[in-house]
């Protein structure tokens, strides 16, 4: 089924127009796209999903046929639209899997709402280390609204976009991810997105990289089952990011999927899916209790968070699976 003909419901929280792909039965898997995407970069995955599971994917606020208002657009901010858009729906708990920017803001619903994470997926995802692609950091830079509405009108913008698609096909691995680049590009022609995409750039990145971090709080997953997937040609956030989580969470399943980059969902859609399914088979779901809550933050006094910036972060092996790519 294509993104063109998926439907998009539509609910209203907080005076905020919300968009959102509900389909399929069985527990609720919660898809959180990455900055500058929508819903559909889950569509490879979400059918396959759907056979198993009710799959939530919105658009997150700022986002796709979301509104863009000026809002709160901190992970904190977006953690609480989550739990109240659920809330709307009538859904209690829900195995979280983020991507990029998704995986922070699912990161940090499982902070908030542990009460209501049963799981946490983090695909190729940010908090993990503070690099990330100089891109990314020049959203934040002033200037970038005027020199992006320049950027993308209509001649410019076309040229541009065909230009990051043709690259893409050339089977360079380092160029592979820009095709969803030149999607996000061309979102840009909108200047109310161009706002919130800076509004959401600034909250977690600065010119020396990622600012939010799980570093501090990651003793908390010891109750929760935590699967981390990445792409082993991933140029957006490193792989090497998935060592630092290994590190931060060791009981979590790590694996990296040869000749993928950052969007490795859609790089080995079936792959993706095999390793959601297996880790939600042989997991449990979280449970929370107050009391067990109040140990880990307890225990976690005397935690000292992983200084990954420092250079510090020890190597640690990650599960390659075999996509026979």
């Amino acid at each position: 089924m294509s993104a063109n003909i998926r439907e998009l419901h539509f609910v209203e929280i907080h005076g905020h127009r919300r968009a959102f792909v509900k389909t399929g039965a069985g527990p609720v898997v919660l898809l959180l796209h990455g900055l500058g995407c929508d819903h559909t970069t889950w569509e490879p995955v979400i059918e396959s999903l759907a056979k198993r599971y009710t799959v939530i994917a919105p658009d997150l606020l700022g986002h796709g046929s979301s509104a863009k208002p000026r809002a709160d657009y901190s992970v904190g901010g977006y953690a609480n639209g989550m739990r109240d858009l659920l809330t709307v729906l009538g859904i209690e708990t829900v195995t979280v899997i983020g991507h990029s920017f998704g995986g922070g803001v699912a990161m940090q619903f499982a902070y908030q709402f542990p009460e209501r994470t049963e799981r946490l997926v983090l695909v190729s995802s940010g908090g993990l280390g503070p690099e990330v692609t100089p891109a990314l950091r020049a959203i934040t830079t002033p200037g970038f609204h005027q020199v992006m509405g320049l950027l993308t009108l209509p001649g410019i913008r076309h040229v541009g976009t065909a230009g990051m698609r043709a690259l893409a096909r050339t089977g360079n691995r380092s160029l592979r991810d820009l095709t969803e680049a030149a999607d996000v590009y061309d979102s840009f022609k909108d200047s109310q997105t161009r706002v919130a995409i800076r509004h959401v750039a600034r909250a977690v990145v600065d010119w020396k990289g990622q600012i939010v971090t799980m570093s501090d709080r990651a003793y908390l997953t010891a109750g929760m089952a935590v699967c981390v997937v990445w792409g082993r040609n991933d140029m957006v956030i490193p792989v090497r990011h998935a060592n630092n989580a290994a590190t931060l969470a060791p009981t979590a399943r790590v694996e990296v999927i040869p000749n993928a980059g950052h969007f490795p969902h859609k790089d080995h859609p079936e792959r993706f899916v095999k390793i959601v399914n297996e880790f939600i088979r042989t997991s449990e779901p979280a449970t929370y209790h107050r009391e067990q809550w109040r140990d880990l933050l307890d225990s976690g006094r005397q935690v000292i968070p992983l200084q990954a910036e420092a250079g510090h972060t020890p190597p640690v092996p990650v599960h390659a699976l075999d996509t026979g790519a």
